[in-house]
């Protein structure tokens, strides 16, 4: 009994993994075990032999079995040892930075002008992209022989045979959002109407989808002398420049009367474009009174009320703050333009339906 105890313990020491282990065992407490079959020869014996037999055999059996999951365990740990050395990992260390996108600078943009004008008391106004022949051009007193109502300038929806609707086009401007708002809310007002426009026309300065913000104040006295000042102090705080000089030129807008187009001294140094200094001038955007006829489109009574609207482009100040060369790049598919410029592009689609690069 005692050679049979040695043997197996023995064996079981020196088993160097899981398979050796398993046949060990089968060989001393299996079916057909050495163990096993010594148990059986128990039926054999006098009562006096199986009294003194029963619990040597019972007690060798746990014995191996013992040995047998203590063996099993430790090669476990040396296993999972032997695979934390092949793959260490050191958890004090930091994590693996993500790269993040940044807002757009379009969008950007969008929310700085948003937010200057928001306190000095304008709201946002908003219409639909798809506008009517009349709230585009009619309501904005744009005669039909302007050159805007041409297709050359203008994206006009296609019309099936027998459609007698008015013509409908992709607005040319946000202005149309200003006659719905002068309809919905009447007078006194004071909005801004940012968005997408369509204009057929591409180059380094025009693209056939870009983004306007159009400006509208009536009240009983106003003048432009308000409207400059509302531009001065939208000049500095986006610029965030304290010295700020505007230079009013005259100009023609139908939808205004007076019109002006407006400047921003300025100057070119090294190639950088410095707002606010200089003997440069640079047109950043049109305006004026409106126009009386546009006051009656917008059920509003010229004789009573009066105001001032203007529009610049979007994206052009966005151009301006970021210096940034050419427009078709904010609609470039290539968005790695946009880490040269202080944007952090991503380079790829992720599960979350953003970019990573």
């Amino acid at each position: 009994m005692d050679d049979l105890r040695q043997k197996y313990l023995d064996a079981i020491a020196g088993a160097g993994d899981e398979a050796a282990l398993e046949e060990l065992r089968l060989q001393a407490v299996g079916k057909k075990g050495e163990i096993s079959l010594k148990m059986r020869e128990l039926g054999k014996m006098t009562p006096d032999e199986r009294q003194i037999m029963g619990p040597k055999l019972n007690a060798l059996k746990d014995e191996i079995n013992a040995a047998l999951a203590a063996r099993k365990a430790a090669l476990a740990d040396a296993a999972l040892e032997e695979r934390l050395r092949g793959e260490w990992l050191d958890v004090t260390l930091p994590g693996r930075p993500r790269p993040r996108g940044t807002v757009h600078p379009v969008s950007q943009v969008t929310e700085e002008i948003t937010a200057i004008f928001a306190d000095m008391g304008f709201a946002v106004a908003e219409g639909p992209q798809i506008e009517s022949d009349w709230f585009n051009f009619d309501a904005l007193n744009i005669p039909p022989e302007h050159p805007a109502r041409q297709e050359h300038d203008t994206f006009f929806m296609a019309r099936t045979e027998g459609d007698d609707r008015p013509p409908h086009v992709l607005r040319t401007h946000t202005s149309p959002v200003q006659i719905r708002a002068m309809q919905a809310q009447g007078a006194p007002i004071r909005v801004i109407a940012p968005g997408r426009v369509y204009r057929c026309d591409y180059d380094q300065t025009h693209t056939p989808m870009f983004h306007q913000v159009e400006g509208l104040a009536i009240d009983r006295d106003i003048s432009m002398a308000n409207l400059k000042w509302v531009l001065e102090e939208f000049c500095r705080a986006f610029f965030e420049v304290e010295g700020v000089e505007l230079r009013f030129r005259a100009s023609h807008f139908p939808f205004t009367e007076p019109s002006a187009e407006v400047d921003i001294r300025c100057s070119w140094e090294g190639g950088a474009l410095k707002i606010g200094e200089g003997d440069d001038w640079m047109e950043i955007l049109g305006s004026g009174m409106v126009h009386p006829k546009v006051l009656r489109a917008g059920g509003i009574d010229p004789d009573e009320w009066q105001g001032f609207a203007f529009g610049m482009g979007i994206d052009r100040l966005a151009m301006l703050k970021y210096g940034i060369p050419d427009l078709r790049a904010f609609f470039d598919s290539d968005l790695r333009w946009l880490r040269h410029y202080g944007f952090s592009a991503l380079d790829r689609p992720t599960l979350h339906g953003g970019l990573s690069g």
